[in-house]
């Protein structure tokens, strides 16, 4: 089972400093313990040296029946038993014991019959020397790693930041502004190295900067294309006027309509693409306007003559298709044109694209329009509605709910797209929040 690791152990910074501070350790490590064993060796080898000069003096002084001088003795009581099992059998050897608290190096040798002559060394500057090396090699090695993590942290700090830059510009072209730039000062310098971070830098930008000129053509063309087309389709509608009753006339005036429809929208979307958009705001009650949308539905025919709402408590029978479901009324500050059009849009596609029963509920700010049918494609859920796009061969151009997410968007609104787990689409519209005003159903009223 793979352990989940915190968020920010995935940052570039902290992987940096585990990094350097694994390998200052390791380096640290590996020159103490080659520094350690060499001086170690040095100074045991010295005071080995000194003690069986020692012995060697005493051994001789010993067969000459002379004093065996300071530190010599024959089987002295601390003389550790593995080296005196040594000198009895007739070799010579050393070793470093504790002998009275302080530390010993003992050399001995054989002497007549089972003794052993034992010479002692005092060990303690030597070991004193060895415990300050190693105290000396802890406290670089930390002075070391400490310095190494500093100066990595302000270079690996610069370079996240410039990181963490390009990321927010990233992240701003994609909610829309496309007007966002690194300008990253090294990138511009002609004379300077260009680093990794300087390309990505550069390379955004020149995306960014393509992608803008891109859709400023794709929105110029959409816009002179419906101004193009307003005056030459204006003529037709007269002209589908002035033709005689009769199936064929009905046809010719229902796909002017669809046309003049098509273009009026596509002039709807060029206006919001150019983020010039004005609010006209004042304060409505969102039941009755949601009511008044779908009035407006029905007496233009939007739903085929066969919706309409209902109000439980009424006593009457509710409609078959638009169920107006008011949970908690509020009064909101906002463009009433803008939010009908919203609202008239997800309801003409609900009724299109879906079946009945369509329900819209006001709960607060939060509008929903949900229908009954095979739910929202894949791809609208995932990514929002795309223009011109359809599936599972709906009529339309694809351009209701686009206009729908545009208009939502100069409201300060949030509209999301979701299936329902047992079926049907869900669109939530979420308005701005307001201090509330006037006297509206209370909770619970239908």
């Amino acid at each position: 089972m793979r352990l989940a690791l915190p968020s920010w152990a995935g940052t570039l910074a902290v992987k940096a400093a585990v990094f350097i501070t694994v390998m200052c350790c390791a380096l640290a490590a590996l020159l103490g313990v080659l520094v350690h064993v060499s001086v170690t060796n040095q100074t045991v080898g010295q005071s080995r040296d000194l003690a069986l000069s020692r012995l060697k003096d005493a051994t001789t002084a010993f067969e000459a029946g002379d004093s065996l001088g300071r530190g010599a003795s024959l089987d002295p009581p601390g003389l550790p038993t593995s080296l005196r099992t040594l000198a009895v059998a007739g070799e010579r050897g050393t070793m470093v014991t504790d002998y009275r608290g302080r530390p010993t190096m003992w050399a001995a040798g054989p002497a007549d019959g089972e003794r052993a002559l034992a010479v002692a060394v005092d060990y303690s500057q030597s070991a004193h020397t060895i415990e300050a090396l190693d105290t000396a090699i802890l406290w670089s090695s930390v002075l070391a790693i400490g310095a190494t993590l500093l100066v990595g942290a302000v270079a690996v700090t610069r370079v996240t930041r410039r990181l963490h830059t390009t990321a927010q510009v990233a992240r701003r072209i994609t909610a829309g502004d496309l007007d966002a730039r690194v300008d990253d000062p090294r990138a511009k310098d002609p004379g300077r190295p260009q680093d990794e971070v300087g390309a990505v830098a550069v390379a955004l930008d020149s995306m960014a900067s393509s992608l803008q000129g891109k859709l400023l053509s794709e929105q110029r063309f959409t816009a002179d294309v419906a101004h193009e087309l307003r005056t030459p389709l204006t003529g037709l509608h007269a002209a589908a006027e002035l033709l005689p009753a009769g199936r064929p006339t009905e046809l010719v005036r229902d796909r002017v309509a669809a046309l003049r429809t098509l273009t009026e929208d596509l002039l709807e979307i060029s206006r919001l693409d150019t983020g010039r958009e004005r609010l006209e705001l004042d304060a409505e009650e969102l039941g009755a306007l949601a009511m008044r949308v779908v009035r407006t539905a029905e007496a233009s025919d939007a739903f085929g003559g066969s919706a309409g709402f209902g109000t439980s408590g009424t006593g009457a029978e509710a409609a078959v298709t638009v169920t107006v479901v008011i949970v908690r009324d509020v009064r909101v500050e906002t463009d009433r044109r803008r939010l009908e059009r919203v609202l008239g849009n997800l309801l003409a596609n609900a009724h299109r694209h879906g079946r009945a029963p369509v329900t819209l509920t006001v709960d607060g700010p939060v509008v929903t329009v949900r229908d009954h049918g095979d739910g929202y494609p894949e791809y609208l859920v995932t990514h929002g509605p795309q223009r011109f796009r359809t599936e599972g061969g709906a009529k339309g151009h694809g351009l209701g709910l686009t206009i729908a997410v545009g208009q939502a968007e100069v409201l300060g609104a949030r509209l999301t797209f979701a299936n329902a787990p047992d079926g049907g689409a869900v669109a939530t519209l979420t308005l701005p929040q307001t201090p509330p005003a006037g006297d509206g159903l209370p909770d619970g009223a239908v």
